[in-house]
């Protein structure tokens, strides 16, 4: 019998602590975005002005320009608050479980409401992409965080994936994952559909992911290498 031991998968790094100025700056900056959509949702982007933003915020124009280049820019930290869950939610995901399994528990999980707070959340992030139909620089905002969650997945679905995943099928499945969630709350957005159960953000996130990542051999394990299947 053999002595060899399978070499465990290796855990993530631990993220280094915000230091306090970079846990107030980020406050700060979700503050003013909070003002922001409050705006957007009560007079429409072209009915809001910058100054007006960072008046209910409670800053100077100045910090807001700081942080910001223009108000439509404002909303970003709400749009990748949901964006940064879900990718916390598969960092600490099983690198042993399917692929497919993790990107639909942790997709379920982000978007799930289980309080009244969560579903304020859902509801304005329903009002912004509304917005953005109409609104070109709302709408690049909201690609832009997009983007920026798909490059930041690669190296978590890598992990997930195991060794036997070569960079490109890494890649694709990071995109089409990012692709999935975007589609289900843009396609929620656009109705009335409710926050939880059927045609909502979660189901239609789990049915997107199917609908685009069902042929990816990566997602149920068979892109693994033998020593990560045989775990």
């Amino acid at each position: 019998m053999s002595s060899h031991r399978p070499t465990p998968p290796k855990q993530p790094p631990t993220p280094p602590k915000p230091s306090l100025t970079e846990r107030r700056k980020a406050a700060t900056q979700l503050d003013i975005a909070r003002a922001a959509a409050a705006l957007f949702a009560e007079r429409g982007p072209d009915g809001t002005t910058a100054e007006e933003v960072a008046q209910d915020a409670g800053v100077a124009l100045r910090t807001f320009y700081r942080y910001f280049r223009n108000k439509q820019d404002a909303i970003g930290p709400l749009l990748a608050g949901g964006a940064d869950r879900w990718r916390a939610l598969l960092a600490a995901a099983d690198p042993g479980v399917p692929l497919a399994e993790s990107l639909e528990n942790a997709a379920t999980e982000a978007l799930s409401v289980p309080d009244e707070r969560a579903k304020e959340g859902l509801l304005q992030t329903r009002g912004l992409l509304r917005a953005a139909a109409g609104d070109p620089a709302l709408r690049a905002v909201w690609y832009r965080v997009n983007q920026e969650s798909e490059e930041q997945l690669v190296p978590v679905v890598a992990r997930l994936a195991g060794t036997g995943a070569d960079a490109l099928t890494t890649r694709l499945a990071a995109a089409a994952a990012t692709d999935a969630i975007r589609i289900a709350l843009e396609t929620w957005a656009h109705t009335n559909g409710p926050t939880t159960g059927t045609g909502s953000p979660a189901d239609l996130a789990v049915r997107c992911l199917r609908e685009l990542m069902g042929g990816m051999r990566l997602l149920d394990g068979k892109g693994r290498g033998k020593d990560e299947r045989n775990r």
